[in-house]
């Protein structure tokens, strides 16, 4: 793929939420009520998984994604095919729902999305700022690195002063990744 765009993978539905635009396809629940459900719906949050590598990971969290209204970009490589059985059991039925694209490169999908100031957030262990001061923005890319490598190096670099860990005891070393993504995604979704 040389153009930069997302693929949608095949036999995907509700897939061609068109690339160019910022704004995710209408969650498809029923209607919400309550203060907090619609400020939830008012935001607009997008999980960035790059390269990641356990396709039970990436199923729950589309599924997870698509409980709350966040679309999922993979960015490539990917440790798994997207028609794989196990992708699609930890999804359960949800996974043709998800909002998904998947991209070649990260600056392909940052070209694509043209997030703001303050509109990226990365997370990693050594970050220096806890997921308690991530800033509520309408529009936030969450961004996560593979399982065993986390992000690239240049990344974290690029965006050191959008870092962010999530707060764990010296008991583990890290969190597994389908739960930092919904710890991180729904606590972006905290009204402020």
């Amino acid at each position: 793929m040389n153009s930069g765009a997302p693929e949608r993978p095949q036999g995907a539905r509700n897939r061609n939420c068109a690339a160019s635009s910022r704004v995710p396809p209408p969650h498809p629940a029923a209607p919400r009520q309550g203060r907090e459900d619609r400020h939830a719906n008012s935001l607009e949050r997008h999980v960035v998984l790059v390269a990641p590598q356990v396709h039970w990971n990436t199923g729950n969290i589309g599924r997870t994604c698509l409980g709350a209204g966040a679309r999922l970009h993979l960015v490539r490589p990917l440790g798994f095919s997207l028609e794989d059985h196990a992708v699609r059991r930890a999804g359960l039925d949800y996974w043709p729902r998800v909002p998904l694209d998947v991209w070649d490169s990260f600056d392909a999908l940052l070209e694509r999305m043209a997030p703001g100031a303050g509109e990226v957030a990365i997370f990693s262990k050594s970050a220096g700022r806890s997921l308690w001061q991530l800033p509520h923005p309408r529009l936030l890319l969450l961004v996560f690195g593979s399982e065993t490598q986390g992000l690239p190096a240049q990344l974290r670099e690029r965006y050191a002063s959008d870092a962010y860990r999530i707060p764990i005891t010296d008991q583990i070393r890290s969190l597994n990744l389908s739960t930092a993504v919904g710890i991180a995604l729904y606590e972006s979704l905290r009204p402020g």
